[in-house]
């Protein structure tokens, strides 16, 4: 407990998966969660079981891909906080088309949520981590940033977008460590969420049997909360030697 004491915390795709769990491990652990979702009602609704179990947090509706959407989120968590500490860039989507199966429409989609919502939530809210004079940016790209094949389960513009949060952190960690404001990527492989079950997969070992030949360490698949570990080490002071870096929490599958 305590790990994120006094800190202020934006955190995209909040309302459910690996934001939400984030979201909850971050209100345990003493920051103050600035949860952000398109789907607010669903984000409304888990923000105030946070509340209820003694955690603070506010609902915000963020569309990712708006730098006017992103403006007022930023300008409303400082009019209420005071400050930003760290920004976990976690939402994302996924089109299972491939490089000659995708039209433009669905490339840009991807792309603009989970390449283009990044750069525009770093853009929005390092200059107010430069005021303070310290941050931590944890950003989720993917194990399809690294490694091809199923790992980015025939999403062509998924790939790339998630290479593109590989590189742009990588950007960051380099142009902003003058500031103390250190930059960081979180690289998931298969991972259990509500997403997975409402296509039909009841639970996470049910899951990990489609990749016990990629991913080697039992059960093969993560569950959100692996993720959000991941998310909590990075954006505490633990880790206040490390930038720059990519952490895949994958069961072992890019080791392969």
């Amino acid at each position: 407990m305590g790990r994120l004491t006094g800190k202020v915390a934006i955190i995209t795709g909040a309302a459910s998966g690996m934001g939400l769990a984030g979201a909850q491990l971050f209100a345990r652990e003493g920051a103050k969660v600035v949860a952000t979702d398109v789907a607010i009602e669903a984000l409304e609704e888990q923000v105030q079981h946070i509340v209820a179990s003694g955690g603070e947090a506010i609902a915000l509706k963020l569309d990712v891909s708006s730098p006017e959407s992103w403006n007022a989120v930023v300008k409303e968590t400082v009019a209420k906080y005071g400050k930003i500490d760290i920004l976990v860039n976690n939402a994302g989507i996924h089109i299972a088309k491939g490089i000659l199966e995708a039209e433009l429409e669905d490339w840009e989609k991807v792309m603009s949520i989970n390449g283009t919502g990044v750069w525009l939530g770093m853009k929005a809210v390092i200059p107010y981590m430069q005021k303070n004079g310290q941050g931590s940016i944890v950003n989720t790209s993917s194990i399809a940033a690294i490694i091809g094949g199923i790992a980015d389960a025939q999403g062509a513009a998924y790939s790339a977008s998630k290479g593109s949060v590989r590189s742009l952190t990588k950007h960051g960690a380099q142009w902003f460590a003058k500031d103390n404001i250190r930059v960081n990527s979180v690289h998931p492989g298969a991972v259990f969420t509500g997403m997975v079950e409402k296509a039909g997969i009841k639970s996470q070992v049910e899951m990990g049997e489609h990749y016990k030949n990629l991913a080697p360490l039992p059960p093969h698949a993560g569950e959100s909360m692996d993720i959000a570990n991941a998310y909590l080490f990075l954006a505490s002071d633990e880790s206040k030697f490390i930038t720059g870096v990519e952490l895949p929490v994958d069961g072992g599958w890019i080791s392969n």
